[in-house]
């Protein structure tokens, strides 16, 4: 983290002791607040939240105790470093069960100091690592590894590269499973805010109840199950970014809460009276049309203006069907946990190539790990990708279509129908009676009542 995106709070009633170390840190590029007393110290905290509180112990009104027990109730990341210039063991073990950082005891030398600061920061970076689940991003994101080479993708590439480094709001629309949480991140990855958080949130998971603690936070007692402070993911994220997934699932009661956030970057927690503000850059995805959302009364027109500065369309899987055969290579490599890589045949590449995908990618990955978990001598074949029968590429229909000599759609009985049916997917399936039972929505008992009544024979 470069040290002026750091806010530190310098806080001592020894006022030539606080301009000294004040100086001290702006010299090193840190931004410095100061206060000369436990009263102003508090009152400042309720304005904004610090990276790190330099907090004497000993002041009148109010001490550095209650100081530091006011930070660490409403907020659970700062860093708070003790000074003293008492070496009182009592008072030390407190402060550290209360929550402080470290207790150092005055006098102690400029390079101390900055070597416990640079340490007390090192682990509230890795705290708001650890709240923001790094390792199941990285399962959902590519980050670099964005699969694609077709005129749709790096249309959508190229302006995402543009917009990357601003801080401008960013709407990526597009159908379920195209990969939006997958470009927040590419958009995220290639800004300045690169080393700060990114925070993803799916609006339609959370109840509509709760979104707003979730978004800012609450206090103690707010609500009924509030038995802590929680802090909110704008707090969370704050520097970095936060992704707001079908952000169209906002209720119409959140929408000017959230516009006021945009707009001032000022929130309140659930249950709070103070105004706190956060630094985020917001990116926002949808899977519907936000305009007929406004239109329909269910969608702020002022809110829209204010996400969707830059809008990226995401091309849905069927109009991009020559990124399939690298997008499967991906997910066999990186996806399919085996000692030897999966193949795909040509046939099932070419099936896949021209079925619609209304899952997307997504879709597409899920069948790929099925497939590979089921097929034989570690080649997928036709037989072992589980596509709906209804929406099977030509490829197949031109299989099933004219089967014993019955042009299926002709007026035909419904017996040679189902007739035709029948030995048209066996055929596909070469024979395998299980794979055929299961696409045919029948037990393996029927089909084979089916094959003796219809007489059907392997060619």
């Amino acid at each position: 983290m470069k040290n002026e995106l750091i806010s530190i709070l310098v806080v001592d009633d020894e006022e030539s002791f606080l301009s000294l170390l004040q100086s001290t840190l702006v010299q090193e590029g840190y931004t410095v607040d100061s206060a000369s007393d436990g009263v102003a110290a508090i009152n400042k905290l309720q304005l904004r939240p610090y990276d790190l509180v330099l907090l004497d112990v000993k002041m009148p009104r109010v001490d550095g105790v209650e100081v530091l027990k006011f930070a660490k109730d409403h907020y659970l990341d700062t860093q708070v470093i003790m000074l003293s210039g008492v070496s009182d063991l009592r008072i030390a073990v407190e402060c550290m069960q209360i929550g402080a950082y470290t207790y150092i005891t005055k006098p102690y030398s400029v390079e101390e100091l900055l070597t416990v600061i640079n340490r007390a920061l090192e682990r509230k970076r890795l705290m708001i690592e650890n709240k923001v689940l790094k390792s199941e991003l990285a399962r959902h994101a590519m980050f670099g590894n964005i699969v694609g080479t077709s005129k749709p993708i790096l249309e959508v590439l190229q302006i995402a590269s543009k917009v990357a480094p601003t801080d401008s709001s960013v709407l990526i629309e597009g159908a379920s499973g195209t990969g939006k949480e997958l470009i927040a991140s590419f958009l995220h990855q290639n800004s300045l805010r690169k080393d700060q958080p990114f925070v993803a949130l799916n609006c339609a998971s959370i109840p509509e109840t709760l979104i707003e603690s979730e978004l800012f936070g609450h206090e103690k007692g707010a609500f009924t199950d509030a038995i802590v402070t929680k802090q909110g993911l704008v707090e969370i994220a704050n520097g970095g970014t936060l992704f707001l997934d079908e952000i169209a699932e906002i209720s119409l009661f959140m929408q000017p809460k959230l516009l006021r956030f945009l707009q001032t970057g000022e929130y309140r927690r659930v249950g709070g009276n103070k105004n706190m503000k956060a630094d985020v850059r917001v990116i926002s995805a949808t899977n519907k049309d936000l305009r007929n959302q406004v239109k329909a009364n269910k969608f702020r027109e002022d809110l829209l203006y204010r996400v969707n500065v830059i809008t990226l369309h995401l091309p849905t899987l069927k109009e991009r069907p020559e990124d399939i055969p690298a997008l499967v290579e991906y997910f066999l490599k990186s996806r399919v946990r085996s000692k030897e890589v999966k193949q795909i045949d040509a046939k099932a590449l070419d099936l896949l190539s021209k079925y619609e995908w209304p899952g997307n990618i997504r879709e597409l990955e899920n069948v790929i790990e099925r497939a590979a978990i089921l097929c034989q001598d570690n080649v997928i074949r036709i037989e072992d990708l589980a596509l709906p029968l209804g929406s099977r590429s030509s490829v197949e229909r031109r299989s099933t279509d004219v089967v014993g000599g019955v042009q299926v759609g002709n007026a035909v009985s419904m017996s040679d129908l189902e007739k035709a049916h029948i030995a048209g997917v066996l055929k596909i399936v070469s024979w395998n009676k299980n794979t055929a039972a299961k696409i045919l929505g029948i037990s393996l008992k029927t089909l084979y009542t089916k094959i003796q009544q219809y007489n059907l024979i392997k060619d």
